[in-house]
């Protein structure tokens, strides 16, 4: 199978050294490409500033911004099996980017923002998809309610749900992975690099069920 994978945070420009941006780390969305490399599978690898190395056998494409990002992954969606958007990308972005440095000054200063495109909603709207569209969840409150609603609003067939107080910027994190079926799913405080084995082997096991793109039953590797 192929797999569209995005990670890390997004940098929304404010001027030529300032962005908004986020504490994404990108090592859960890196993690799971190398295990779907290991797998056997096809990754691509659509990524934000990390300071990572990207795996071994993986097309890389490297952006910046939101926009990049999600022009990226229009690109490249339906050409996938299994798209897993675990990208921290930024909700707002500044509604004009100063061409110069914004000096400091006593005075207040005040950004108005706009909302960023919303990639996950994308996708889900797309008609006819024939991808496994899997979203990420990062929470600080009523995490189940909160990914069950994204689950049914991004129109998602997996949602993974993690406290951001505990995923940002560390090495391990636990889960809960909501079903469109309505099924759950918990996995226990563990390293990233086990958590994308398991995530890895739920997807395709996921997307066994579904129909590729000739309408012909994806066979089960063993």
């Amino acid at each position: 199978m192929t797999f569209v994978i995005t990670a890390g945070p997004t940098r929304e420009p404010i001027d030529p050294v300032r962005y908004i941006s986020n504490r994404s780390s990108g090592k859960m969305g890196y993690a799971i490409a190398d295990a779907a490399l290991d797998a056997g599978h096809d990754v691509i690898l659509i990524s934000g500033p990390v300071n990572l190395a990207p795996p071994r056998n993986t097309k890389f494409i490297s952006v910046s911004t939101s926009d990049e990002m999600f022009d990226a992954v229009d690109q490249h969606a339906d050409s996938s099996d299994i798209c897993v958007l675990c990208a921290a990308v930024a909700d707002y972005k500044p509604v004009e980017v100063s061409p110069v440095k914004i000096k400091k000054r006593a005075a207040q200063v005040s950004l108005e923002l706009i909302p960023t495109c919303d990639i996950l909603q994308s996708l889900g709207r797309r008609p006819d998809r024939k991808f496994l569209l899997v979203g990420f969840a990062a929470e600080t409150d009523h995490l189940e309610a909160n990914a069950t609603k994204k689950l049914r609003e991004k129109n998602c067939d997996i949602i993974v749900a993690n406290d951001a107080r505990i995923g940002m910027e560390t090495d391990e994190n636990e889960l809960l992975i909501l079903f469109r079926n309505g099924e759950m799913k918990k996995i226990s405080r563990a390293p990233k690099t086990f958590l994308a084995r398991e995530l890895v082997k739920i997807f395709f096991k996921f997307a066994t069920k579904k129909f590729d793109k000739k309408n012909v039953m994806i066979t089960e590797r063993t």
